[in-house]
């Protein structure tokens, strides 16, 4: 039969419309693709697990599988189980066959295999001497040397840069919400304990040569000025070292006095990374902690001599519990915008991000510059692969990783439900995840009647009047439906006689109207109601937060000086990543005249001489001079909270006796 090129057209255009909105009629097959997946990517060795096929197959029912697995192994099964028996990553192929042709997929260092478990690991420890800033300071010193850049690390040294001293301790002393009080309580002594926990923020743990950061808006006039130390430091590839030294530290003040629980406030992780997080619950588990993703790079030969070593943390004592706060870097890119197709790519591929000046209009999606990471190769993490497109004959590349894969809210809160320590959850319940809600409280003691309760302030991408394009996302703000949660824990507390303390993110009344680490513009109820409202509730003592790296204290009295009871505190909790690296204790003292004391106190972790947390340090005082960036000194105070006669009478005989 002959055909004209029209018939051929029509006859082409027909079998087209037939195969796109049927499927590949017999006796046609469409060409397999392939695709597949692990039910696990990383555990220890032996790790054994299940691939499946995930290939669509063009409508055949004749397929044949042939994987290779990375190790030399193959398999011809469909969904085979294989071990992996050595350390390692593993680069996985699946091809598949069939009468409408052949498809492959491969995924470089999908799989990870750390060593077993059981490898014994060194740990790092901590000085012997552990004091907190009310017996002595950090003093950093003033460099000698020529000015250099902030990334110029190995020449920190011999110019001066991080170095530090010693100096008085420091303590404000009394403060309270009545006037008059101070001058008049030289009588008042603390006479017993209700409470001792400490609190962490802003922790940073940082991947370091993740390829989805934004090092190069820090070294070009991108206007971001001082806040360019949140996104390039010399300290970042130690943020686990540093978290390790804080736990130590920790666990050395619990054996002095006895902690009842740990809090974490938000930011555990620097950008919403699954192996930043691994890291992070990790260490607090004391865990073996294999610092590097991509490649294992060693780039000083020899164990526990660089930053990219792996190291077994001590993690925290058993004998205490520890609860976690949501932060808004643990669930958006670098804390500030939501993860979307194409960051979601580089987050696991091998190039490195591509973007504009993401402070201007449209930076986001500008592909000028080329943003860096940290290349785990070189001993001082020397930045790699930053700077104008054009002045790259090729596009600088890092090794994949798909456990560097961003996680949402729920997967995040999911993590800490799987953890070795306690509670199970951390605060955090199958509920909680389900229902992508991270507010919850606790009473940490059956015997002292005060609540905790866990606050999600953060910003959230369906955030009524927020634009990806303009906005970050680091305001704070409630919704709904998470302001009526928080009411009805009030509510609550005040029926039922409940001291309490809200820990949250964002904190309140620091910063001004259109700030952005400040209150959104838009939320449910605006800061100064809500402030208001919180007034209402004469047992709230206080509002604990981190999120600005500050450290301030903040008083929020009664409106009505006649009912002093209706006032509380407001304290943050500086960053564990950036100078000072501190971390608080609260004690919550009865007083003799049955007034309440809280002991707000900031604590330098332990680090060891010649420690790599001792390096963080070190490097954090660095970036602080060389980016300018002042730093808060230790506050330390006894904040005084008056109790309505109800409470007063209610708590009289509460608390463990004070005898030193």
């Amino acid at each position: 039969m002959h055909f004209t090129s029209t018939r051929l057209f029509c006859l082409a255009l027909s079998l087209f419309v037939v195969v796109g909105l049927a499927g590949c009629p017999a006796p046609w097959f469409c060409a397999p693709v392939a695709d597949f997946s692990a039910n696990v990517t990383s555990g220890g060795a032996p790790l054994t697990l299940t691939f499946t096929d995930e290939s669509q197959l063009g409508g055949s029912t004749e397929t044949a599988w042939y994987w290779t697995f990375g190790d030399g192994a193959t398999s011809t099964q469909q969904n085979p189980v294989h071990t992996y028996t050595a350390a390692g990553k593993y680069r996985v192929s699946l091809t598949v066959n069939t009468p409408g042709g052949r498809s492959a997929r491969t995924r470089p260092h999908y799989i990870h295999v750390s060593p077993s478990s059981d490898e014994t690991l060194a740990e790092y420890p901590i000085s012997e001497e552990v004091v907190t800033t009310r017996e002595r300071t950090l003093v950093s010193v003033a460099p000698t040397g020529i000015e250099i850049e902030p990334w110029e690390v190995a020449l920190y040294e011999e110019n001066g840069y991080g170095q530090w001293t010693y100096g008085d301790g420091v303590d404000l002393g009394r403060m309270a919400l009545l006037e008059g009080y101070v001058e008049n309580s030289g009588s008042v002594t603390n006479v017993a304990r209700l409470l001792h926990f400490f609190s962490l923020a802003d922790v940073h743990i940082t991947d370091q040569e993740s390829p989805a950061q934004l090092i190069y808006m820090a070294q070009f006039p991108s206007g971001i000025g001082a806040n360019a130390i949140s996104l390039y430091s010399g300290a970042m590839p130690y943020t686990v070292h540093v978290l390790d030294a804080a736990i130590q530290t920790a666990n050395a003040i619990h054996e002095q006095t006895p902690l009842d629980f740990g809090i974490t406030l938000g930011d555990a992780v620097n950008s919403a990374g699954y192996n930043e997080l691994r890291w992070y619950i990790d260490v607090m588990d004391g865990k073996n902690i294999y610092p590097y993703s991509g490649d294992r790079d060693d780039p000083v030969p020899g164990p526990y001599n660089d930053y990219q070593d792996p190291f077994k943390a001590t993690g925290l004592n058993a004998e205490i519990p520890w609860y976690q706060v949501l932060g808004n870097h643990d669930q958006h890119w670098m804390g500030s915008k939501p993860i979307d197709d194409y960051l979601r790519e580089v987050y696991t591929g091998e190039n490195v991000l591509q973007m504009g000046n993401v402070l201007l209009p449209g930076g986001i999606h500008a592909r000028d510059y080329y943003m860096g990471v940290l290349d785990g190769r070189t001993e001082y993490a020397e930045i790699y692969g930053a700077g104008p497109v054009g002045d790259f004959p090729e596009p600088p590349r890092v090794v994949a990783d798909e456990n560097r894969r961003p996680v949402s809210s729920k997967e995040w809160m999911s993590a800490f439900l799987g953890t070795s320590s306690t509670p199970v959850g951390h605060g955090f319940t199958q509920e909680n995840v389900d229902n992508d809600f991270a507010c919850y409280s606790f009473e940490p003691r059956s015997d002292v009647p005060i609540k905790v309760i866990v606050l999600d302030n953060t910003t959230k991408p369906d955030t009524p009047g927020i634009n990806p394009e303009t906005d970050v996302y680091g305001y704070g703000t409630l919704d709904k439906k998470r302001y009526d949660w928080l009411v009805a824990e009030l509510e609550e507390g005040t029926i039922n006689n409940k001291l309490m303390i809200i820990a949250a993110h964002v904190p309140l009344g620091v910063e001004p109207a259109g700030s952005p680490m400040g209150w959104w513009r838009e939320s449910y109820v605006t800061e100064a109601a809500f402030i208001a409202k919180l007034q209402e509730y004469p047992n709230l003592m206080l509002w604990i937060a981190g999120h600005r790296h500050r450290n301030m204290i903040t008083p929020f009295e009664s409106p009505d000086p006649e009912s002093p009871e209706y006032g509380f505190w407001g304290v943050e909790t500086v960053s564990l990543r950036e100078f000072p690296q501190q971390f608080r204790t609260f004690e919550i003292l009865r007083n003799s005249d049955n007034t309440i004391s809280i002991l707000a106190t900031n604590v330098d972790p332990a680090v060891g001489e010649g420690s790599f947390a001792e390096t963080s340090r070190s490097y954090a005082i660095a970036a602080a001079q060389l980016f300018g960036v002042p730093h808060d000194d230790s506050i330390n105070a006894e904040l005084v909270i008056h109790l309505s006669p109800q409470m007063q009478a209610l708590i009289e005989d509460y608390g463990m006796p004070i005898t030193d």
